[in-house]
């Protein structure tokens, strides 16, 4: 699977490199962004870390359009976190999907905080009613699929008729105005997903060192992504185009 880079590659330690004319900043930003959302159309994977003084993780990113058995099988093996399908909010609201921690009467949800942010954008975990058991690749990506195609027509959709709950797939609920109200994962997928004309529907999962068993450290993340020609990003340059 080949990439598309057009703009300047990130360096090792994480600076840009020079674009055509000499410069970084700004431009190689642009350059930086553009390139993903090419790749996201071309149902390629994009790398996003979000922040150090966030999560500071990195999370591999698809198109759920695009998620194939394959895909799924380089979730987690390459990735390792936890697969999940982030709908935009009104999206999610068409198909009445709660945020998990509102819905479920139990007194663990209640006094929970996070470090990194306010709420967790958890909902729902589901099955295609198509799939067996739902966890095979063939099954997940099933499932993954169904939701994007979904996506491009909420409205139209008997969500119960489709999916059952629960399942293999979990679902985050973006925030109302995504970059505006939250700066994670969730919102920097379909922030991309959205300045690409896709659908709001994207599969994002977090990158974990196989040796520590931790967050995989930015570096290593921007070495995979060359290794396999695959478009990296800081949230900040999300944020700065796109936010």
């Amino acid at each position: 699977m080949t990439g598309h880079h057009a703009g300047p590659r990130s360096t090792a330690d994480g600076e840009p490199n020079a674009s055509a004319d000499g410069g970084t900043g700004r431009a190689a930003t642009a350059d930086a962004v553009d390139d993903a959302l090419e790749s996201l159309r071309a149902g390629e994977p994009v790398l996003v870390h979000d922040a150090a003084d966030r999560e500071g993780e990195t999370d591999l990113i698809y198109h759920a359009d695009y998620v194939t058995p394959e895909a799924v099988a380089r979730l987690r093996n390459d990735a390792g976190g936890l697969v999940c399908v982030a709908l935009g909010h009104e999206v999610a609201e068409a198909f009445d999907l709660p945020f998990y921690a509102e819905e479920v009467d139990h007194p663990a949800t209640g006094d929970h905080e996070l470090g990194y942010d306010e709420r967790s954008s958890f909902s729902l975990t589901v099955n295609h009613r198509d799939t067996y058991t739902g966890i095979t690749d063939d099954d997940r990506s099933t499932t993954i699929r169904a939701l994007g195609e979904a996506a491009t027509a909420p409205a139209e959709t008997d969500f119960a008729a489709e999916f059952r709950v629960p399942g293999h797939v979990h679902l985050l609920k973006a925030a109302p105005d995504l970059l505006a109200q939250r700066e994670g994962h969730t919102e920097l997928g379909l922030a991309l997903a959205e300045a690409a004309d896709l659908p709001s529907a994207v599969v994002v999962c977090e990158m974990l060192d196989d040796e520590t068993g931790a967050a995989l450290s930015p570096a290593d993340a921007r070495a995979y992504a060359n290794r396999h020609d695959f478009a990296y990003l800081e949230g900040s340059a999300v944020l700065e185009r796109l936010g």
